[in-house]
């Protein structure tokens, strides 16, 4: 059992954690309403940075990881990412268009390759629970 100052620091370190996933987020779409030139591309690649960076320690957590990793999941974020992905394909045009397929298709490929996986780790649990 955690003591309390456990818990506290804990449920900060969560909240400081989200907070920055979600300021990175904002930061990242809405800094063209703001700004411009320089400062808009600054913003939206620090954003970028700091939503992938917190993200991905949030994706680490065990319960987000075991969610994540179920296949109704994963098969909503293969299929999502890559009609998104098809949807930028035909409405962005020059490197706009190649970087936003490029990282749309590799969540949707992640997600693929998870469902594979899963799929794979069920079969062989499945023949060894017949011997």
């Amino acid at each position: 059992m955690k003591s309390p100052l456990a818990a506290v620091r804990s449920i900060v370190a969560n909240l400081l954690l989200w907070s920055f996933f979600v300021v990175g987020i904002a930061a990242s779409s809405a800094s063209g309403v703001v700004l411009d030139g320089t400062a808009k591309n600054v913003a939206t690649y620090a954003g970028i940075a700091v939503s992938l960076v917190a993200g991905s320690r949030i994706a680490k957590k065990p319960k987000i990881k075991a969610f994540l990793s179920t296949p109704p999941v994963l098969w909503f974020l293969f299929l999502f990412n890559g009609g998104v992905a098809a949807v930028c394909y035909f409405t962005l045009d020059g490197a706009n268009r190649i970087m936003a397929v490029a990282g749309i298709s590799l969540v949707s490929l992640g997600a693929a390759g998870g469902l594979v996986a899963n799929r794979r780790k069920r079969a062989g649990a499945a023949a060894r629970h017949e011997m």
